[in-house]
């Protein structure tokens, strides 16, 4: 006695990754990812689009805490 559900739509014979799709935070593509520098930091542009100069530390000494 159990909910009853339909036939599952999947394929697991087929790859989880896409073709052309960026994997995430993958090393190396700090090229194409605004916000990520060289040395695996971030700055704000890489949690918001909006004004993000006005996002980084005020004071060179403080740290670069991106907003998410």
């Amino acid at each position: 006695m159990g909910i009853t559900v339909g036939t599952p739509d999947v394929e697991p014979d087929k790859p989880a990754h896409v073709a052309g799709v960026r994997r995430g935070n993958h090393r190396g593509f700090y090229k194409r990812q605004p916000g990520h520098r060289r040395d695996d930091r971030s700055t704000a542009r890489r949690s918001t689009g909006i004004n993000a100069r006005h996002h980084n530390p005020v004071l060179p000494d403080m740290p670069n805490l991106s907003p998410a």
